[in-house]
């Protein structure tokens, strides 16, 4: 059972953000005694922050939950969503003690043995607003009581930011692995799932990959090997896998330079499979630019567009960045999806090759499933391909 958390010695800890424009948001820490710098954005899932928080897409971000009382169902094992917590910190309303039978530690616990920050109190309705107005911002997080509050903005305007920086083989995976041999991994609500029997082998790059988008792999009849995110084409080729996954993960994708290289020699040798940053790369692959979206797209409740059938998904979303759509060869590459709220692609296809890539994320965790049958598409391409 969780520790009691004790609301009087919260409060006598206080704790600041600061931005690069100069704001200050005064609250208290409910994380790791550690300061640290980080660009803020905001989420707007009303649940998910165990997700959220170890999602390797986050890295080099501090998360705004836009949901006023986190902290209710506390942290378990089951829920994490790669090996670690990988935002740089955790910005909320309200921080709550779990009450929940999956609870296995409270979340101030999760953030203090990873040593991660966090700071509650903070009217994040303001701080929503003013990111969505203003765009995206630098800013510094003390907790230590250690940093004045000018010397705080002074580091959010120094730290380089995200833009240009390769943080995918920060989060990498430092050598190869199966993913859930024995299928104890693939699991609903902690217990297993009856697996269908492996029908193709897939190589699926680390850029930042969630655990759920192997658990749908796996569901499909995949088994997967994991590879680091500078792994050569020539290394994924020498498997021969029946495909390839291109996944999600941080920052700038114009400067993953090598796996841009390697997308490209994979192109028309093996069917291709991308999500968020791996749409992303593979659109720089086929020519594309990108650029970097005002606030970005980080929720659980974004309309998307099936370009073909006209329907609507409501997917899951994460990324601060999107293809540039009067940079796409059309002769080449047809536009599959589009986000309804402010018309950026969501998805492309080749049309003379087997790749394909979305910039949301069919696997949730968390957010709804409307587009669990992407994974299924994948499958269909490879057994067309075979």
């Amino acid at each position: 059972m969780a520790s009691k958390w004790n609301w009087a010695e919260q409060r006598r800890a206080p704790a600041f953000l600061a931005l690069a424009d100069g704001t200050i948001l005064r609250g208290h820490s409910v994380g790791a005694p550690k300061d640290r710098v980080g660009e803020v954005v905001f989420n707007t899932g009303l649940s998910g922050y165990e997700e959220i928080l170890s999602d390797p897409s986050y890295a080099g971000q501090f998360v705004t939950m836009t949901y006023p009382e986190i902290g209710s169902y506390g942290m378990n094992d089951a829920d994490m969503e790669s090996r670690q917590l990988f935002a740089n910190g955790l910005v909320i309303h309200e921080y709550n003690e779990p009450s929940n039978w999956r609870s296995q530690r409270s979340l101030r616990e999760a953030l203090v043995r990873q040593e991660v920050p966090a700071i509650a109190g903070i009217d994040t309705r303001f701080l929503t607003t003013k990111i969505r107005t203003g765009g995206t911002q630098k800013a510094f997080l003390c907790v230590s009581g250690q940093v004045g509050e000018a010397d705080g903005v002074a580091r959010a305007r120094a730290w380089e930011g995200l833009d240009g920086k390769d943080y995918a083989a920060q989060v990498s995976c430092e050598k190869e692995f199966e993913w859930d041999p024995d299928g104890t991994a693939t699991r609903s609500w902690g217990q297993p799932r009856e697996l269908p029997p492996v029908a193709h082998r897939v190589v699926a790059y680390d850029f930042g990959i969630k655990w759920n988008i192997l658990r749908n792999l796996r569901q499909q009849g995949m088994q997967v090997t994991v590879v680091p995110a500078k792994t050569s084409a020539a290394q994924v080729l020498a498997r021969k896998p029946d495909g390839v996954f291109l996944s999600n993960g941080p920052a700038d994708p114009a400067a993953v330079e090598y796996a841009i290289v390697s997308i490209r020699e994979l192109l028309g040798k093996v069917p291709l499979m991308g999500i968020c940053l791996g749409h992303q790369l593979l659109g720089l692959a086929l020519g594309a630019r990108t650029y970097r979206l005002k606030f970005g797209h980080h929720g659980c409740n974004h309309p998307v567009m099936n370009l073909a059938t006209r329907q609507v998904e409501i997917t899951s979303q994460n990324h601060n960045f999107a293809i540039a759509q009067d940079t796409l060869d059309l002769a080449k590459i047809e536009i599959t999806h589009q986000n309804l709220n402010d018309q950026t692609i969501e998805g492309i296809q080749c049309r003379h090759v087997p790749a394909f890539s979305v910039q949301y994320h069919p696997e949730a965790a968390p957010g709804p499933h409307d587009a669990h049958w992407m994974f299924e598409k994948f499958r269909g391409m490879m057994d067309r391909k075979n």
